[in-house]
């Protein structure tokens, strides 16, 4: 018996690429059932790569314990055995240009009068309506047009954040309204019809840089800095290793002052003593912190700061990641018999992450089953 939270829920989603996919993934963790319609040449993000044992990284990741069936909804016959799957679904998921699907009859509004109870999620890049509704957008698009690279990366240009992030950010979005649209139609027992943005998500999440520049001071690039906070950053040891630093407070600033530096009255000095007044002097904080980190291996001040109370991490690449003493890992299994381990997902429930052994689907591989389950529903 499977005892996961959404075990029993029917999910369909017309997705491709990663925002609905992440979504959906994380419903497809938690127990739901989750049939994924592709177009009959795949999603795209099945040839994105081959780094998961030949498979994609991106489609291994976000499709695991889902079910690909391939439609061509340009058919009548598609179009219907879409209709019937969606008269019995809980919850109705899709990524395509904002009105595609309305074109073809197939629209949240039409799924949602025939089956009330249906929790629709739509996703686009900057809704549906508005001067720039009809824009192609990915996430890398977004990342630019939001402003998020212009305050990500070095002084010498704006930069990529190094993962999907937009992407990433607007899946766990439309995941939690779906959840609160399942919490409110257990009270209600109807469903709702829900339309999130790639742009909303991002700027919402943007709300501090945006509010720091509104207020006349737009942020700088900084790197491994912190724009606000002081000392916040990588300084390196005597053995030529750097460690990531970061005070929160002024209270963590005097025990960093008396028990690292070796410098109690940093705590009370004009030009140090305050957070404000640290950002100001940043150089010359950055410079005292930098001359006490140096004359330390990373092991003896690693040992210094865990005993002062001092945040502090190790500057990794993907190499440190894959060894990391903390990391969990989630087995995924491949169509041709292949085992591609992935960080697990993040959640603990009494204890345990969702750990099962799911597979990445086939394109179509459950088609047979699924048209002969919904054909004339």
């Amino acid at each position: 018996m499977d005892n996961r939270p959404l075990a029993g829920l029917l999910v369909m989603s017309v997705e491709q690429a990663v925002a609905a996919p992440y979504c959906t993934a994380r419903l497809a963790d938690a127990g739901a059932r989750v049939i994924k319609i592709e177009r009959p040449e795949g999603d795209f993000a099945r040839f994105y790569d081959r780094a998961a044992e030949g498979e994609s990284s991106y489609f291994v990741w976000l499709n695991r314990g889902k079910e690909s069936i391939a439609l061509d909804l340009n058919t009548g016959a598609d179009r219907d055995l879409l209709l019937s799957m969606a008269d019995k679904a809980d919850v109705f998921v899709q990524n395509l240009k904002p009105g595609a699907l309305d074109r073809k009859g197939l629209g949240p509004e039409t799924l949602r009068a025939r089956n009330p109870r249906l929790i629709a999620c739509s996703i686009s890049g900057y809704g549906e309506t508005g001067p720039y509704a009809d824009r192609k957008a990915y996430d890398l698009l977004i990342q630019a047009e939001s402003g998020l690279s212009s305050i990500t990366g070095g002084p010498e240009a704006p930069a990529r954040v190094g993962i999907s992030v937009v992407d990433i950010a607007t899946g766990a979005a439309a995941h939690a309204a779906i959840l609160e649209a399942l919490i409110g139609r257990g009270t209600s027992g109807r469903g709702t019809d829900i339309r999130i943005s790639m742009f909303d998500v991002i700027a919402d999440w943007l709300a501090v840089p945006f509010l720091h520049a509104k207020n006349g001071n737009s942020p700088r690039r900084i790197g491994l800095a912190h724009p606000s906070i002081s000392p916040y950053g990588v300084f390196t040891t005597a053995d030529g290793q750097d460690l990531l630093i970061s005070i929160q407070n002024d209270r963590e600033w005097a025990a960093f002052a008396a028990k690292v530096l070796d410098q109690p009255d940093l705590a009370t000095r004009p030009g140090f003593a305050t957070s404000n007044e640290r950002v100001d002097n940043r150089t010359a904080v950055d410079a005292r912190v930098a001359a006490a980190v140096g004359r330390h291996s990373k092991s003896a001040m690693a040992d210094m700061l865990q005993a002062a109370g001092i945040a502090f991490a190790g500057v990794n690449d993907m190499d440190g990641l894959i060894a990391h003493p903390h990391l969990a890992l989630s087995q995924i299994g491949t169509p041709d018999g292949g085992q591609v381990l992935v960080p697990a997902s993040a959640a603990r429930f009494d204890g345990s992450r969702y750990l099962g052994a799911a597979q990445m689907p086939a394109l179509d591989q459950h088609g047979a089953t699924i048209r002969a389950e919904f054909s004339g529903g």
